[in-house]
């Protein structure tokens, strides 16, 4: 099929939701399918090195990519909320003739479902606002729709519950995030992948990472909720473990890193930002993972997501065959449980220092936790969510 996957936001970012719509459009791809992705917004400029191959060079190492598919960048200007850019986009797709609009953003879903093109509309919380369920029941209600992809559970079942079942049950489908199964085979051990990494001088702000040192990581933002008080917290009861925390923006690592050093936390590491391409390696280097999440949970836009949320992170832990800790909110056992993670109140301090005691002191608990997860993580690759998503249509 000729697929148009229109993104909601600017691409190349930092943001979750280009990195979850470049994982689908190479998924697509990697299924045989003719993928064009459109952005909105200014095409990235590398002054005299800005080459189609250096551009997708770039983009490759940023969001961990291997195949290669056409990104077009189109005019979208701020104050008309993405609805020039919606139309920008499907007059773009109907073009070139795509059979299929694949989207995250309401406005491309509700006008192309409406215009009869067959639309795949992809949700990961429920519509807020005066607009938002407008968009959606037209999504529906439109000629086009074909799928609507809900990111867990707990939201399919909120939609069907708010917008009425027969609108919603006969097209709806969950589909939780995935992970490049390919590029977590033959990861170095915790000890190796330390010392790589300690080799190639790229921890900054004069932070050491120990290749014989017990590491536990997280990795991904650090946006309210994301858990690093509790971090903080563990790290001062536990100074004999490095904490090793990769990602978030820069005003958010300062801030931790500041945070950190009032505490006198020398056991805090803080890499910034990984590239995707290099983010398995990191993982690696732990050996043990963490997902300590709040009861409310901030995206990028500053919702909460706590009762939605599919972390692409957990898929990459469970793909990097490390042990699992996790706050246990109610969607993530949706995928995880008691055999491949360890699932602890997120406000409860003691029984996350008792954890990684235990887990430091155990190898075997550890490897029978990392052996299961890496089992269960060969049901969520990103290709078998998009051949569950496309099939039927």
């Amino acid at each position: 099929m000729n697929i148009a996957v229109i993104a909601p936001t600017h691409i190349p970012a930092r943001r979750a939701n280009t990195l979850q719509v470049m994982k689908m459009a190479q998924a697509l791809t990697s299924l045989g399918h003719n993928v064009r992705l459109a952005t909105p917004g200014p095409k990235p400029d590398f002054g005299e090195d800005s080459t189609p191959e250096t551009l997708w060079e770039s983009m490759a190492r940023h969001y961990g990519l291997r195949h290669r598919f056409p990104i077009e960048w189109l005019p979208s200007n701020p104050r008309f909320r993405g609805y020039d850019f919606s139309l920008r986009a499907v007059s773009w797709a109907r073009s070139w003739k795509a059979d299929l609009v694949y989207t995250r953003l309401p406005q491309v879903g509700a006008i192309s479902s409406q215009l009869g093109t067959p639309t795949i509309f992809e949700i990961h919380d429920l519509p807020q606002g005066k607009m938002a369920p407008f968009l959606l029941r037209s999504f529906i209600r439109g000629k086009g729709a074909r799928r609507l992809v809900a990111i867990t559970q707990a939201l399919a079942s909120d939609l069907t519950q708010e917008f009425g079942a027969p609108l919603i049950t006969s097209i709806v489908i969950v589909a939780p995030d995935g992970v490049d199964l390919e590029r977590y085979a033959n990861l170095p051990s915790p000890h190796q992948a330390r010392r790589q990494i300690a080799l190639e001088g790229r921890i900054p702000n004069g932070h050491e990472l120990s290749s014989r040192q017990f590491t536990v990581g997280y990795s991904g933002h650090l946006y309210p909720g994301r858990g690093t008080a509790l971090l903080l917290e563990i790290a001062a009861r536990l100074p004999e473990i490095t904490f090793l925390i990769m990602g978030g923006e820069p005003s958010d690592v300062i801030n931790l890193q500041e945070r950190a050093k009032n505490r006198a936390l020398e056991n805090v590491v803080l890499t910034g930002f990984v590239p995707n391409a290099d983010l398995p390696r990191y993982q690696a280097a732990c050996d043990v993972l963490l997902m300590p999440y709040q009861q409310r949970v901030s995206a990028s836009s500053g919702g909460n997501i706590a009762r939605y949320l599919s972390p692409m992170k957990l898929f990459e832990y469970m793909a990097c065959e490390r042990a699992i800790v996790s706050s246990d909110l109610p969607v993530l056992r949706e995928v995880l449980n008691q055999e491949n993670a360890i699932l602890l109140p997120g406000d409860d301090i003691e029984a996350w220092v008792m954890a990684l005691k235990d887990l430091q002191t155990s190898p075997e608990a550890r490897h029978k936790l990392a052996s299961k997860a890496r089992q269960d993580a060969n049901l969520y690759t990103w290709e078998n969510r998009a051949t569950r998503i496309l099939e039927g249509i």
